[in-house]
């Protein structure tokens, strides 16, 4: 029955040999736009992160990789590790413009993309081969974005998103790298098992406690071992260490959003009232887009009237996934669409153009108490529901 799994999951595999995905990963995003703005941080060890004494590595350039300096690091001991290096206190909303420039020229030019990250993109430019070469295309593009943005960036050229993106971080830094579909097996072979995107540290520890270092050697596991020790997890990553993944590049239109409305059983006036169900909406859906690890950097308020006319206002923000900030958005979008003394019957917010991220590279500021709140009524939420704590900033304003 196994030989059977492996048979179909291979006839599988070359269903993708026509498929052509490039992924695109503007290199250091955060310490490029940097020197974009100062351009003597230019060959100079940069960390940008969080300026406190509990402040963390959002970004580093290369010359700071090389003394050991890796993202997600205690700033502190980033200096430690760098002395000489220039620690910059990051800016979300001049990253998210950059984001959005190059996310602007994609949409332009490509027939199908997918925006995974602030920094990252999935194209599907399958069949275009047949009228200029996706190789030729990819180049083309990646040019344009250099020339339009002044951003270096690299990309990876393969069958899948998981060979792609795999590519793209051995091109690194400002670099292409195209995998045929009869060149994947002998490519992934002889990388660590960290190339492949899911592998966290848990995982890897595992794996390196089993013998397995490659992913040359994890190709040899049986999948039913696998599938045993990690559960589902195992026959997903088995699939992906053999260059097999599926997986559909989604593009923006179809990409889903979180929000939520509520229809009021009488019609409501009171704006105190409506700000303080609209702060309760925001509470939820942030923390929503929190547990599945993503951002948003657009806000939509939607308020419909007791004579069923309906009128929604959305503004871009910086992206973020934290309660206060999403909150005095929406209660500025709301402030601009309600008529006072006119009944309410439903008020909506939902929040779009959706991307992972974590929430903590938002707060480049000294503000270590804030994020120290948010971990731990996550944590809370996690164990014992949403409704296990609230927070009251701002509701009644």
């Amino acid at each position: 029955m196994e030989s059977n799994k492996r048979s179909h999951e291979t006839k599988r595999g070359r269903l993708e040999q026509g498929r052509q995905i490039v992924h695109l990963d503007l290199d250091s995003f955060f310490v490029s736009v940097e020197r974009l703005r100062d351009s003597r941080l230019q060959g100079k060890p940069v960390i940008v992160g969080g300026m406190s004494e509990r402040g963390v590595v959002a970004s580093c350039s290369y010359e700071a990789r090389h003394y050991g300096v890796h993202s997600a690091m205690p700033v502190r001991m980033a200096r430690q590790l760098c002395p000489e290096a220039v620690v910059v206190r990051g800016d979300m909303e001049l990253y998210s413009h950059y984001s959005h420039m190059v996310t602007e020229i994609i949409a332009e030019e490509a027939p199908v993309y997918e925006k995974s990250s602030i920094d990252e993109h999935y194209l599907d430019v399958t069949g275009m081969d047949r009228f200029f070469g996706t190789l030729k295309w990819s180049r083309e593009l990646k040019k344009r974005i250099v020339r339009e943005t002044g951003l270096p960036i690299s990309f990876g050229l393969s069958v899948n998103k998981t060979v792609s993106k795999i590519a793209t971080g051995e091109a690194k830094p400002n670099g292409e790298l195209m995998i045929p579909a009869g060149g994947v097996t002998p490519f992934l072979a002889p990388l660590s098992i960290r190339k492949i995107p899911m592998i966290g540290n848990k995982t890897y520890r595992l794996l390196r406690s089993m013998g397995i270092s490659t992913i040359g050697t994890l190709q040899q596991i049986p999948p039913e071992m696998l599938e045993k020790v990690l559960g589902k997890n195992g026959l997903t990553l088995w699939k992906k260490a053999r260059g097999i993944d599926n997986s559909p590049v989604m593009d923006e239109y179809r990409k889903k959003s979180v929000g939520t409305e509520r229809t009021f059983d009488r019609d409501a006036t009171d704006a105190r009232f409506l700000v303080q169900v609209l702060a309760g909406m925001v509470e939820k859906t942030a923390w929503e887009l929190r547990k599945q690890g993503k951002m948003t950097s657009c806000v939509t308020v939607k308020i419909r009237y007791s004579d069923f006319k309906t009128y929604t206002l959305q503004k871009r923000i910086p992206y973020t996934s934290f309660d206060h900030i999403l909150l005095d958005t929406a209660k500025e979008l709301f402030h601009k669409l309600y008529r006072r003394r006119i009944l309410v019957r439903l008020i909506g917010v939902r929040f779009t153009h959706l991307v992972q991220g974590v929430p903590q590279l938002n707060l480049f500021e000294d503000t270590s108490e804030m994020i120290r709140l948010y971990l731990a009524i996550d944590r809370i939420r996690k164990k014992y529901g949403f409704k296990a704590v609230g927070k009251t900033m701002g509701r009644m304003n």
